[in-house]
């Protein structure tokens, strides 16, 4: 016989919300602490603080915003979703990106605030949570988990995040984008996920698997190689429009692979943090292999899916800058919308659309749309120039490690409200590449160490569309992400000092010599 639980009585209106709070499976003091504190922030930053000096009314608008949404992620006072949407809502009524005029009258810029959610990558991601939710469905990601951890022999947590990282440089090679890799990995690694238990100790094995498979590893491994990385076409453009050209796709290789070293490090860390030391994935491998082979023959709907997953992958690696061969030069983005076309075609599933959109991750895609938007926001407005200004501004008469320091942490800083790394890339590279000579220092090392570090923001799932997608998989919080994440970035700014600065120093480029010879030409 069981016993329906029965919610304590609530004494008053707060004891309501308390109760309610609880029921939704939430910790009360955190919500409501975090809830209280974001809008406090907001209005002493909005109609109490002054402005600095060169910074606008419409930055310190923006500036309140960020603020508040941080926050809000940071405690998940509000489903990310709602936080999401609410940030085009907050940057109308703040003003954060002033209103446009229209036939005589002031008008709320409803295309640029919305225009988060109008970038390819978002569907891009809404394409990856259809098919996990499809794959889902169909079992097929039990499958694909097992086939795999059947052949690497998997029995714990590190030989699973260890063969995830190997497919991770496998892909690096094929699919250009970090993002467009995490997608095609999520539906796989959540069906490794589902392998574990519930207990405390697997739980926390599922986010260190999550976390090293679709984040740290695939934007080391992006980092890598030149066309796996959208960043590091923008920092080649910039060397070669500056007289460093000559810089190939094996050179950028050589220059960078000490960065796949880092990956050891992130793991120990996360092995250490999660404590995934020991723990076993359901009987070790002889149960997988016994699962697996209990699943028996592929149906024609699996086979259907595979085929068309695998098609869409290769449309995403014959895009534009592709090192296999240029198919098309569409956004991935596109190419997912062809997806999501192709897996809705009639007869080609047995499910009901109620089916599918009850495993399909909208938060997540809100979430999404609400950060792009953050970003452009604080471009538009001036915030993040503002920022990196006031940074960059602090590093002069620095030795050259002090000044990278500086620079890398400020970085980060500037990183907290923004998602895209690209655009974080676009506006910092120029900047960066531009100081080096004034404080003597190597342009193209100097830009290297500082943008690199920008790939490993690892505080917020929010900065990095690869772990937007990886927190879509509901394995970890957005606490979580930030308890392993802050570290991680520390390791990210020790590695670039204390092993990629003397690496480019061997090549004969030393970040601390501004008139050391080109060696690529």
């Amino acid at each position: 016989m069981t016993t329906e639980r029965v919610p304590a009585p609530s004494s008053g209106v707060f004891g309501h919300i308390v109760n309610n709070i609880e029921e939704s499976g939430r910790n009360p003091k955190r919500v409501l602490i975090g809830f209280a504190v974001a809008w406090i922030a907001f209005f002493l930053i909005l109609w109490v603080l002054p402005n600095p000096d060169g910074l606008s009314d419409h930055g310190m608008a923006v500036l309140a915003v960020v603020v508040w949404a941080s926050i809000m992620w940071v405690s998940e006072a509000l489903p990310v979703g709602i936080t999401g949407i609410s940030v085009p809502l907050l940057l109308i009524l703040t003003e954060g990106i002033p209103w446009v005029e229209k036939k005589g009258k002031l008008t709320p810029p409803l295309e640029t605030v919305f225009s988060g959610f109008t970038k390819h990558v978002v569907w891009l991601c809404l394409f990856a949570f259809l098919v996990g939710a499809i794959m889902q469905l169909l079992h097929l990601d039990r499958r694909i988990a097992l086939g795999i951890l059947d052949k690497i022999k998997a029995s714990n947590v590190g030989r699973v995040i260890w063969g995830m990282f190997f497919v991770n440089i496998v892909l690096a090679f094929l699919i250009p984008a970090a993002n467009a890799r995490a997608a095609t990995l999520l539906p796989v690694v959540k069906g490794i996920c589902n392998l574990l238990g519930d207990t405390p100790e697997e739980r926390d094995a599922r986010k260190a698997i999550v976390i090293q498979s679709l984040v740290y590893g695939t934007m080391i491994c992006g980092v890598f190689i030149l066309t796996a990385h959208l960043p590091n076409l923008i920092m080649i453009g910039i060397f070669d429009q500056n007289g460093f050209s000559g810089l190939g796709y094996l050179d950028w290789m050589l220059l960078q692979f000490p960065y796949l070293g880092m990956f050891v490090l992130t793991q120990a860390w996360i092995r250490f943090h999660f404590k995934t030391g020991g723990i076993a994935i359901a009987g070790g491998h002889a149960k997988i292999h016994a699962q697996h082979k209990d699943l028996g023959p592929m149906t024609a709907n699996e086979w259907t899916l595979l085929a068309v997953f695998v098609g869409i992958a290769l449309l995403f690696m014959m895009g534009k800058g592709s090192p296999i061969f240029e198919l098309h030069r569409f956004q991935l983005g596109i190419i997912g919308l062809v997806g999501i076309l192709v897996l809705f075609t009639p007869g080609l599933f047995p499910f009901k659309w109620k089916a599918v959109q009850d495993k399909t991750i909208w938060g997540t895609f809100l979430l999404l749309g609400g950060a792009i938007t953050m970003t452009a926001a604080m471009t538009k407005s001036g915030l993040a120039q503002y920022l990196a200004d006031l940074v960059h501004g602090a590093v002069e008469g620095m030795t050259w490690w002090a000044a990278i320091l500086t620079l890398m942490v400020g970085t980060h800083v500037i990183r907290i409200g923004m998602l895209s790394n690209v655009a974080a890339i676009a506006m910092l590279a120029p900047v960066v590449f531009a100081m080096a000579g004034p404080l003597g220092f190597h342009p193209v090392t100097f830009t290297l160490l500082v943008c690199d570090t920008d790939t490993f923001a690892y505080l917020l799932p929010t900065q990095i569309t690869a772990a937007v997608i990886a927190y879509g998989s509901d394995e970890f919080s957005t606490t979580d992400y930030f308890k392993a994440g802050w570290v991680s970035v520390l390791i990210a700014i020790l590695y670039g000092l204390i092993v990629m600065a003397p690496w480019y120093a061997f090549l004969g480029i030393p970040v601390w010599d501004a008139s050391a010879p080109w060696p690529f030409r």
